[in-house]
């Protein structure tokens, strides 16, 4: 059996599946890997030959089923991967959907450390990869996602409920329909598939996210979030969205 830390709790477990956050050479074709698991939790090992060419399947973003050892309770998990469902080869060549998954794995990275669980996590961000593979509106999605993220992490922003507000003040991290300063309309019928996509919309729901996660979460953007921003806003002003 091997173990699988939960705060200051053992489980024991051999197996599991996650999404792939990290990776580094660390001797050799050895791997240092972080993974984002279906439990909600960061795993962290290594893989011995986990950047040789036969073990291309550790890749950034990548779901891997996993199996799990350890030789005593001090010693790092050693991690065998296999490459599982769904599958992320066919985006490669979609330099915006490719962007799009390297800032979600950025988030996370910050978001959550080794140790913590936060509830749904995985399970929210799974749902948008899958949704990404198959549907045209997932940009919309991938809004949705980021408002998803922060709600799991303690920071809701209720669009849902609060339909009959027209503003957001960015301080309080509330809706409503006086207009100030600090406040901006959102974009409710564009998140509720009623209207397309407009670069405005985008900025506005970015400066929500940013403002937030920078002043509760963690005091700096993810590069790889701020590159798959800057390519969406361009890409909808250019083409006068």
């Amino acid at each position: 059996c091997s173990f699988i830390f939960r705060s200051n709790q053992i489980k024991m477990q051999n197996k599991t599946f996650g999404i792939l956050l990290y990776k580094k050479k660390i001797k050799d074709n050895d791997l240092y890997v972080k993974f984002l698991t279906r439990d909600d939790h960061i795993l962290t090992g290594i893989v011995y030959g986990g950047n040789s060419k036969k073990k291309n399947i550790y890749q950034i973003g990548y779901y891997l089923n996993l199996r799990l050892n350890k030789k005593n309770i001090n010693n790092p998990y050693i991690i065998q991967g296999e490459l599982r469902k769904p599958l992320l080869g066919v985006i490669l060549e979609d330099k915006y959907k490719l962007q799009c998954i390297l800032s979600i794995i950025d988030i996370l990275n910050l978001a959550i450390i080794e140790g913590q669980s936060v509830k749904n996590i995985f399970q929210i961000t799974d749902n948008f990869v899958n949704n990404m593979l198959k549907n045209k509106t997932w940009i919309r999605d991938y809004c949705k996602w980021l408002f998803d993220l922060l709600k799991v992490i303690g920071y809701e922003v209720d669009y849902y409920s609060n339909s009959n507000k027209k503003f957001f003040n960015i301080d309080l991290i509330q809706f409503t329909n006086v207009k100030k300063n600090n406040t901006y309309l959102f974009p409710h019928e564009f998140l509720s598939n009623k209207v397309r996509i407009q670069y405005n919309y985008m900025e506005i729901i970015f400066k929500i996210f940013e403002n937030i996660f920078i002043n509760n979460i963690i005091n700096k953007l993810p590069p790889n979030y701020i590159n798959f921003k800057n390519l969406i806003i361009r890409f909808l002003k250019k083409n006068n969205v």
